[in-house]
């Protein structure tokens, strides 16, 4: 018998604020985080939470990663002895799409200034991409399976993903899972805006007529992943469960997903047969939902062809980047926290700027006001979350309400 994987802890850092609670209800009320087109975690000083060894050694990225796991860790009630494990069975698997482009900036600029041997000898060390899960590691003692992850906007969900085939497997026992991100840089601007990926307006809008690309964002998102019955013999609190997993690829385009959302749909339909669960024990779907033109007419696609037209008209969708922009890396975990939020809350968050229904979509995206979770048959609420990425990669999380 499978193992069954519950979270017991949640964290994140986004332009909503410092706090996975903050995320959920100001989504909920209908707040929006962006500013000046960006997706930015104005609220965040690394110094109220950081030391300063810990901040000089770390990019932003890290930072980011080390306060959201940090809160996952306490919500779970993890103590100096992990919760009871034994450490070698604790892994830690945390993603990010570009790692640290902060200090890649500051050292090409001192390099610039003052010559090659100025730069920092911790310039690779604080870039590389798993540099955050090392950060960690280290703070908080793990030493079970630990690796970073890098799938583009993808990397978040897949990072999860992971952490329940190491529990489902008996690789570990529990698992430090998410992503985090921060690319809101100067060389990360321009080479989006050379891509023509980036709203010109500044507004994301996922799903409306009027959008025109996305907006991007930083921040982390972080969650403790326990087997059920180790969990439970601790009095661990359960606040979800993730159910199911798959990953496909489009192999079509660097930047472009397949137009006809069939690698799409089929991440979702396998994430449905892994989790044992048809569409209609689907109650919410919250929604990769960039604001660019092609994705979203895309995953509207994908969703109707893995759920069936008609129930895929009937399921409440919602894209949480309406919120916070585009998060990259990130996305996918934050997204997973944000939709666990949802489920515990039987509240449905809106898609923020969604106002003009574009004829050739379809679906109900929640436009107005959060509304209350109906869920189906009576049984405890069950939601997808897609993040699909440049690349081509694409991830659906089937993921369960908790006690």
């Amino acid at each position: 018998m499978r193992r069954r994987v519950v979270v017991t802890g949640v964290g994140a850092v986004t332009p909503l604020g410092v706090g996975a609670r903050e995320l959920n209800e100001r989504w909920a009320a209908g707040e929006c985080g962006i500013v000046d087109g960006a997706g930015a975690c104005v609220g965040f000083d690394p110094k109220e939470f950081l030391s300063i060894k810990e901040i000089r050694r770390t990019d932003r990225f890290s930072q980011l990663a080390l306060v959201a796991s940090g809160e996952a860790l306490e919500q779970a009630g993890w103590d100096g002895d992990h919760a009871s494990y034994d450490p070698m069975r604790v892994g830690c698997v945390l993603a990010t799409g570009i790692g640290g482009i902060h200090t890649v900036e500051s050292n090409h600029d001192v390099m610039r200034d003052r010559g090659s041997r100025s730069v920092s000898p911790l310039g690779v060390p604080s870039y590389m991409p798993n540099a955050g899960v090392a950060a960690v590691a280290m703070k908080y003692g793990i030493h079970g399976q630990t690796y970073g992850v890098v799938s583009a906007c993808s990397s978040g969900a897949h990072a999860i993903g992971s952490a329940l085939r190491m529990i489902q497997y008996g690789d570990a026992d529990a698992v430090i899972a998410g992503g985090s991100e921060a690319t809101l840089t100067e060389f990360g601007f321009a080479c989006f805006n050379a891509l023509q990926a980036l709203s010109l307006e500044g507004i994301s809008r996922p799903f409306d007529a009027r959008r025109d690309g996305f907006v991007m964002g930083e921040g982390a998102g972080v969650l403790v992943l326990e087997e059920e019955e180790a969990a439970r013999a601790r009095g661990a609190t359960i606040l979800g469960e993730v159910l199911g997993y798959a990953a496909t690829s489009d192999a079509y385009h660097l930047t472009a997903p397949d137009p006809t959302g069939g690698p799409a749909s089929s991440a979702i339909s396998l994430a449905l047969r892994d989790a044992g669960k048809t569409p209609e024990e689907i109650d919410y779907v919250n929604a990769h939902g960039t604001s660019t033109p092609l994705n979203d007419a895309v995953e509207t696609k994908a969703l109707k062809r893995a759920l069936g037209e008609e129930r895929a008209r009937q399921i409440p969708v919602s894209s949480t980047k309406s919120a916070i922009g585009h998060l990259l890396g990130a996305a996918g975990a934050v997204e997973a926290v944000a939709t666990l939020g949802a489920l515990r809350a039987r509240m449905i968050p809106p898609t923020l700027g969604y106002e003009v229904p574009d004829p050739e979509l379809d679906l109900d995206y929640v436009p107005g006001d959060a509304r209350p979770l109906i869920m189906s048959n009576g049984h405890p609420p069950v939601a997808i979350s897609n993040s699909f990425a440049f690349g081509g990669h694409n991830v659906t999380l089937v993921l369960g309400g908790g006690d």
